[in-house]
């Protein structure tokens, strides 16, 4: 076990090898990867969701989108109240909601009371989810970070490919209710091994107040542009409800900007709009996990409504794209050393594109093979070739010291991406009321949302080849190089890794 080192004094840095690291590696995957197999696991339970509370598809989308707004929303103000409260304690506050929301997720009377749940379940993810790899940075001797991050990733990974078909598994066998109770045991054993194995840790620098206004403007402005886009799948776009929200959301967010250039800890400092390389990067981010959300959101219901899959199978359907990025993420690392980002940054997007829309041509009867495994390898293909540089130049884009914030602010552009594709879903495809238990309409609402994806990928390729420049020719420390993934928690606020696909 680890602890530390005196009374008020600093934590005892831990080595590799040594039974409290272990610990303290198990509490940080297991909380890590609550966050992130919620994340995903709920698209495959929304058909049988839906039949059992009789919900239809804009009440579905806010099952995805309630968890994914306050998540996105809150993720920097969690890096900052870990920074200035103390990291364990703040994890543990996180997984303590988390489990909380989801045990009410499992016992929901109805799909209200879960999308309330999904919100405070977004709350929790927010506070765990930036924390535990700050946890990582500041418990490891400096020797040992870089291996204690690599274990996490890889960790992590294993999770997130068996996840989703135990969760299908779950939803065939027993209820879909079962995804959000199995969450209750690893909460309380990330509980029970943080409490007696984390030791606690603050950031430097953390007089000033973490900006709670700032985090607020941002859950409504967001808020209000999911509820237009929701909406105006039911009423029509240019009905006066969505447009008013539409137009409220872009206010909101403006009025954020605005008090940004104010707030004494701002969560997004104004300066960074003025780093060319890190806006770009973040359009790309934005463009890439819009297409991400969308897709993967689309495809697991279209599985099971229109091709006949069963949950678990549906689960599968994923796992080339995981495997893919376990085995040669790190390959990918190194070839960019040899070629700089911007080759990457616009193959990775174009490869992705045409996997996209090679399953749009999914339908009634599709094969596996042929149909699902061909086009989700290319489309992982393109991933593997784009995630790692994607975050490593994020993160060089800016001086070393502000590696936890250039990460934070990635992971929300990342997770606002795909809220907000989530939320267009139904619009794009036209499935107001309940067209996601439709067959037919399930099917005709893909044939456009896979080519809609394909082309925010396409765009983000376009961006990356004419806006990312090769290393050495930013100017400024740090800048555009293609640097490894630095962990957060040097200086800054710590926000994450980078996103998650």
């Amino acid at each position: 076990m680890t602890g530390p080192a005196g009374p008020g004094g600093p934590p005892e840095l831990l080595s590799w090898g040594r039974p409290g690291a272990r610990w303290v590696l198990a509490a940080t995957v297991l909380g890590s990867a609550l966050s992130f197999l919620d994340a995903t696991v709920v698209n495959i339970a929304l058909p049988s969701l839906g039949a059992d509370l009789g919900a239809g598809t804009a009440a579905l989308t806010w099952v995805v989108n309630a968890y994914a707004l306050t998540l996105a929303a809150l993720v920097l103000l969690g890096g900052a109240l870990g920074d200035r409260y103390g990291r364990r304690r703040i994890y543990l506050l996180g997984v303590t909601v988390f489990a909380a929301s989801s045990a009410l997720c499992g016992l929901a009377p109805d799909v209200t009371v879960l999308v309330l749940a999904r919100a405070a379940q977004g709350v929790g993810g927010a506070l765990l989810t930036p924390a535990g790899l700050a946890i990582l940075q500041a418990s490891f001797a400096p020797e040992d970070r870089a291996r204690a991050i690599g274990a996490w990733s890889g960790l992590t990974g294993v999770a997130a490919a068996v996840g989703p078909f135990v969760g299908g598994w779950l939803v065939q066998v027993a209820s879909w209710r079962w995804v959000f109770l199995i969450n209750l045991p690893l909460a309380l054993a990330v509980v029970v091994i943080s409490r007696r194995c984390v030791p606690e840790s603050r950031g430097s620098g953390t007089g000033a107040r973490p900006d709670v206004p700032g985090s607020a403007l941002l859950v409504l402005a967001l808020g209000a542009l999911t509820c237009g886009l929701t909406t105006a799948a039911e009423a029509g776009p240019g009905a006066p409800v969505p447009v008013g929200l539409l137009a409220g959301g872009l206010l909101l967010l403006a009025g954020f900007l605005l008090w940004e250039r104010r707030a004494p800890a701002p969560v997004l400092p104004p300066a960074l709009l003025g780093e060319r390389l890190f806006v770009v990067v973040n359009l790309a981010t934005l463009l890439v996990y819009a297409a991400l959300g969308a897709l993967f959101f689309a495809l697991v219901v279209t599985l099971q409504v229109v091709a006949g899959f069963s949950p678990p199978a549906a689960g599968l359907a994923l796992l080339p794209v995981t495997v893919l990025m376990l085995l040669f993420s790190s390959r990918v690392g190194a070839l960019m050393r040899r070629t700089g980002p911007r080759a990457l940054l616009t193959a990775g997007p174009v490869l992705a594109a045409a996997g996209a829309a090679l399953l749009g041509r999914l339908g009634p009867g599709a094969g596996y093979v042929l149909d699902v495994l061909v086009p989700v390898t290319v489309f992982g293909a393109g991933l593997t070739l784009l995630v790692t540089p994607l975050t490593a130049t994020v993160l060089a884009a800016l001086p070393e010291g502000r590696a936890g914030l250039a990460s934070g602010v990635n992971n929300a552009v990342a997770r606002t991406g795909g809220l907000l594709a989530v939320a267009a879903v139904p619009l794009v495809g036209g499935l107001e009321g309940g067209g996601l238990t439709d067959p037919q309409r399930v099917g005709e609402a893909f044939a456009v949302v896979a080519p809609v994806c394909a082309g925010l990928l396409l765009a983000a390729g376009l961006l990356s080849a004419l806006l990312v420049r090769s290393p050495g020719t930013e100017s400024g420390p740090a800048r555009g190089g293609p640097a490894p993934a630095q962990p957060p928690g040097k200086s800054g606020r710590s926000g994450g890794s980078g996103p998650s696909y």
